[in-house]
């Protein structure tokens, strides 16, 4: 009885949450509304400002044509880079004991740390015409800093985590029963992996490829330092708000921000589909 009635004031709490807990809600939608909802519509806002057809013909220009272009190259080689990377980082860290894994763990969460401002001036000192191994490089015809080389490094390294990240704690939740049911039955560990481990972390594996990707793509800091902001070369689509924002194009700038503003709608879009459409297996993963 006063179990059920514990439960019945817990349900009441919930659906009457109580002033401080409006007050709470209140100022987190308003703090969301302030920061995140009225800066976006302002960008789309401004970005039609002067007609749907300034903006088509400021997205088209060619320009910011080889911005998208150049920027949706860094996504389609960085993303998978750091998709094969989380899987191994992910799968090593929670499903075996080695020496040096704290370390690792720490390593994956460096790039969460540090300003991808500093993240480019590391591969400057290492790569530049002057860094650690720049003179090596050049001698042997490789170019990586003000190159598109440079750009991929420094945006697989700043968007490095996300996926990992994404899949550790729901492996760790997972535990290691079924990878050992599957040894004991004579699996291998490839078989294992991609018949056992894979098709239970496949949602969480999406979702980070999913954050993996709007990150990349809105990449501004650590590929500023290393690009030599080429026009139709090596500006990315970041790159490119910032050169038209400075050459006092607004509405040139602003399309092209919204463009960017419209694929992470999109990354999120897709991700709350998902969660909806396949919470159930979702719930059942993390219950295992």
């Amino acid at each position: 009885m006063s179990q059920s009635k514990g439960l019945e004031r817990r349900s009441h709490a919930a659906r009457d949450p109580g002033a401080l807990a409006a007050l709470f809600i209140a100022a987190t939608m308003a703090f969301m509304a302030g920061a995140l909802i009225l800066p976006l519509l302002a960008v789309f806002a401004e970005a039609l400002r002067k007609g749907i057809g300034l903006y088509l013909s400021s997205v088209t220009e060619h320009d910011a044509l080889a911005a998208i272009r150049l920027t949706l190259l860094v996504v389609v080689i960085a993303v998978p880079l750091n998709t094969v990377f989380g899987l191994a980082a992910a799968w090593a860290v929670t499903k075996f004991e080695f020496r040096g894994k704290q370390i690792l763990l720490t390593l994956i969460d460096l790039p969460l740390s540090i300003s991808p401002v500093i993240s480019g001036l590391v591969f400057v000192l290492l790569y530049g015409a002057h860094g650690w191994f720049g003179p090596e490089l050049r001698e042997m015809g490789i170019q990586i800093i003000f190159d598109v080389s440079g750009i991929v490094i420094a945006t697989t390294l700043v968007t490095l985590p996300f996926v990992a990240r994404e899949l550790i704690p729901l492996m760790q939740a997972q535990g290691k029963d079924e990878e050992f049911a599957a040894a004991t039955l004579g699996a291998s560990t490839w078989r294992t992996f991609w018949q056992v481990t894979l098709p239970n972390i496949r949602w969480a594996l999406l979702y980070g490829v999913l954050l993996c990707t709007a990150r990349a793509m809105g990449e501004f800091g650590a590929v500023s330092v290393v690009s030599a902001r080429v026009r139709g070369e090596t500006a990315t689509m970041p790159l490119e708000v910032e050169i038209l924002y400075n050459e006092y194009n607004a509405t040139g700038a602003f399309a092209l921000a919204s463009l960017l503003a419209l694929f992470a709608l999109v990354a999120l879009a897709a991700k709350t589909i998902l969660e909806n459409q396949f919470a159930g297996d979702l719930a059942a993963q993390r219950r295992r």
